[in-house]
């Protein structure tokens, strides 16, 4: 009796491991708008150059301890937007468990509690407005005034883009028969985007408010 070894099989050809066209293109979109706000940050580092005196004085009003705490607001929601991503990487669209179960949580909850996160910025950021406006700082005071809304209203715009986005991916959540790596990939390429506008979230508040 003989006894016959078989090898393992190969592939007669190589198996290519090609990168997402959707995250590709999310990262070459997100390049440009780094270039963007790069603009942004040119023209604020001007203005700030040729009227020194205005700068200060205009900078003195800024609320610096509500700014942080809603800065920190804004970069906790990167915390939870990363676990909703874990979640949905495992193909885990909503929890397992019970509400307070945070370990069982899925994509949906992790992704509403960014959604609030986020909003509460944007309500942070609009209140401080309506204070800097009773300052008789605005968007057409003075070259200071111009410069802060256009960086942080910009900022702020986006911010509000990527709760619209959390709602569209939630909403696809719900919504799909069964949650695959399609709707997995949404939520990735999102949180793209999220973590790219509190980074810049974090550069413009170490310019505005840490080095006035």
């Amino acid at each position: 009796m003989t006894t016959a070894t078989h090898a393992p099989s190969t592939p007669a050809h190589p198996t290519l491991n090609r990168p997402n066209m959707v995250s590709v293109g999310t990262v070459v979109w997100l390049s440009s708008e780094l270039m963007f706000f790069a603009g942004l940050f040119a023209m604020y580092f001007t203005l700030r150059s040729t009227t020194g005196g205005m700068w200060a004085e205009e900078s003195a009003k800024l609320n610096f301890p509500f700014a942080l705490v809603n800065t920190l607001i804004l970069v906790s929601s990167s915390f939870s937007c990363q676990m909703g991503v874990f979640a949905a990487e495992n193909l885990r669209p909503r929890r397992t468990g019970r509400l307070f179960a945070f370990s069982k949580w899925g994509m949906t909850e992790w992704f509403l509690l960014t959604f609030v996160l986020g909003a509460i910025f944007v309500a942070g950021q609009t209140t401080e407005y309506v204070m800097l406006t009773s300052e008789h700082v605005t968007l057409n005071s003075n070259p200071y005034g111009s410069a802060f809304y256009m960086t942080t209203g910009f900022h702020g715009l986006h911010v509000i883009g990527g709760l619209i986005a959390f709602l569209l991916i939630i909403g696809r959540a719900y919504a799909a028969k069964k949650f695959g790596h399609f709707e997995a990939t949404s939520a990735i390429v999102t949180s793209y985007y999220w973590h790219f506008v509190d980074v810049v979230w974090i550069g413009l508040f170490l310019v505005i408010y840490v080095l006035k």
